[in-house]
């Protein structure tokens, strides 16, 4: 499938909004990267992985607090993968290039691999959100249909209730599948890959290396194949069901649009369509937001994704107003719970529809 165009327009809804944050940033003289606040973030977060890590393998506690930590693990690759990762993957987490890449290249130790996931992510789904065919992020065939225009299959009658075992295949899925999928295919989706140089595939396999050594190989010498295969999967399953819920309350649920090109062609200017496909939760809650490294803001991500995190909560007052001045909708859920309410429905709706009518 072809990348589709957007719609331009002379009165643009997306200069206006650009002028507006770029003011903002004007008056209050601030950069729109990281501060110090969260380089203390990464800090707190990168050592108590480590630390967890640690004596979770060379000081094992017994089985239900060893269990406890396996969870605990989880939650921090997540957090880690949210705050430092992906601001750093995007250019955002600091002013200076080399501290974005060595923050972009934590998701390299974490198991993943940033050059594969800067196309899938960067490139493909910022650009062309919620677009069947092209963002690979709403492509979870065939267990789970995300929208209308992918093909219906009998199971789909029950994603809404065995979706939470599906997500939490997704860590595991993506370190041990996707990625070399990605790698030996040189395509994301129907998407190609960008060319990769040397320095890349030496980067690919040396991380991958890395880090199998350290969960798998190392863990497995120290506490045996039995404990290590329950305490990994633990981990795995519970980082898998954090990072895909996140994700998934931000643009698959019933408020959001799955825009289907005509002629090639998308209805839309790029920042409309984006609000059209995207969805806030929880913004009033400082600890998901703390957690989740601000993706719970993802109206404010995807229209600047070059702003870090730690000013969205400023500048969706500026895009909540401006939508307002141009009649544009804004879809925020005020609770988490309500989010996943209405990520449950839109699950149950696709599932109830005959193959018939798909």
């Amino acid at each position: 499938m072809a990348a589709p165009k957007f719609t331009s327009t002379n009165s643009s809804f997306h200069t206006e909004l650009k002028n507006r944050i770029t003011a903002y940033f004007q008056e209050v003289g601030s950069a729109t990267t990281g501060n110090y606040q969260l380089f203390l973030k990464a800090i707190i977060l990168v050592v108590s992985f480590l630390a967890v890590y640690t004596h979770l393998v060379f000081f094992t506690p017994v089985w239900y607090f060893a269990l406890l930590e396996s969870i605990l693990l989880g939650g921090l690759t997540a957090s880690i993968g949210f705050n430092v990762m992906h601001d750093g993957a995007h250019g955002s987490f600091s002013k200076y290039p080399w501290v974005n890449k060595l923050a972009g290249l934590s998701l390299n130790f974490l198991g993943a691999n940033v050059f594969m996931w800067n196309t899938k992510h960067n490139v493909i789904h910022h650009a062309y959100t919620n677009i069947d065919g092209i963002d690979d992020d709403i492509d979870a065939r065939p267990f789970l249909r995300l929208c209308e225009s992918q093909t219906y299959l009998k199971m789909h009658k029950y994603q809404h209730i065995y979706f939470w075992f599906a997500y939490s295949l997704l860590y595991l899925y993506w370190i041990f599948f996707t990625d070399y999928k990605k790698y030996f295919t040189r395509m994301v989706g129907s998407m190609p890959l960008k060319k990769m140089h040397l320095s890349d595939h030496i980067s690919f396999w040396t991380f991958k290396v890395i880090h199998f050594a350290m969960f798998v190989v190392v863990p497995i010498y120290f506490i045996g194949l039995g404990p290590w295969a329950l305490g990994f999967l633990i981990y795995g399953m519970f980082a898998g069901v954090v990072l895909s819920i996140v994700f998934q309350l931000a643009h698959t649920v019933e408020e959001a649009h799955f825009p289907v090109p005509v002629a090639n062609k998308i209805e839309d200017e790029w920042a409309i369509h984006q609000l059209k496909t995207t969805a806030n939760f929880a913004t009033r809650n400082k600890v998901i937001s703390w957690l989740v490294g601000g993706l719970n803001f993802q109206i404010e991500h995807h229209l600047f994704p070059k702003i870090s995190h730690v000013h969205y909560p400023e500048i969706s007052k500026i895009i909540k107003k401006t939508c307002e001045d141009f009649g544009v909708q804004y879809i925020e859920h005020r609770k988490m719970r309500h989010a996943i309410v209405s990520h449950v429905n839109h699950l149950r709706s696709l599932g109830q529809l005959t193959p018939s009518l798909s």
